[in-house]
């Protein structure tokens, strides 16, 4: 069996588990030796593929992609409306804040904009939305992404380089306690960046489906943040707080 066909193997044998130790899994691969899995091992580390754990464990690193907003709208909706219910408690009136593109990000737009704040940003989903609004909204300009109705790039980045905001809310594609929070698109992990940077308290608007799930591009670490979920988790909230339905 060629080095190929051997990782492939691993790799589908770990999808299986949470986590396995090396001896269990030579169990399950009797044709290889321990020299052999272990250089295969090594190769899929390297390659992002799976992550050692303490104690000799291995675990699969889950990837995730960028879903079109129609796909996202259609998951874990109960979740994500607990959660921009939540989130919406932490906005005081007259207050300054950025709201990200995503799914609950759009959920948590319709839940302040009756509240006396400014609202700036890069949800186009904004203009699905009629009637009089009692928030000050501002759109800011930038490159538009139709798959995930988001504005991002240079434009975007020269707009938000001169505002500061009273807090952030930011969607991600994946939090992990040793990759930090994630999304499959440059443009916009350089967004989230500033807009941490910028903003006095950021908050992630992350539903548990998201926990411990990696996409392409690495935005920041987990530090100077709050995370907004619809539950806990033990190793993410040793980094940081987690704010759970009321």
């Amino acid at each position: 069996m060629i080095p190929y066909e051997r990782q492939k193997k691993i790799v589908r044998l770990l999808a299986d588990k949470d986590l396995v130790k090396i001896d269990e899994l030579q169990t399950q691969l009797p044709n290889i030796s321990i020299s052999t899995l272990r250089r295969d091992l090594k190769t899929l580390e390297t390659n992002g593929k799976i992550e050692y754990l303490v104690g000799g464990a291995i675990k699969a690193v889950m990837t995730t992609s960028e879903l079109s907003m129609s796909q996202k709208t259609m998951l874990h909706d109960e979740q994500k409306q607990l959660i921009a219910v939540r989130a919406a408690k932490e906005v005081c009136d007259n207050e300054s804040i950025y709201i990200d593109s995503g799914s609950t990000s759009s959920l948590l737009l319709n839940q302040l904009l009756d509240r006396d704040i400014t609202i700036y940003t890069t949800n186009t989903t904004i203009f699905n939305i009629s009637g009089e609004i009692k928030a000050t909204v501002i759109l800011l300009g930038g490159h538009y992404n139709p798959k995930i109705s988001s504005l991002s790039g240079t434009l975007t980045e020269n707009n938000l380089s001169d505002l500061y905001f009273d807090r952030a809310f930011l969607g991600v594609n994946g939090v992990d306690d040793e990759k930090g929070v994630t999304t499959p698109n440059i443009s916009e992990a350089t967004k989230k960046r500033l807009i941490r940077t910028n903003a006095k308290q950021t908050y992630l608007l992350c539903d548990s489906s998201k926990f411990h799930r990696i996409s392409s591009v690495r935005a920041f670490d987990l530090e100077n943040v709050i995370l907004v979920s619809d539950k806990g988790d033990a190793v993410i909230s040793k980094l940081v707080p987690i704010l759970l339905p009321e």
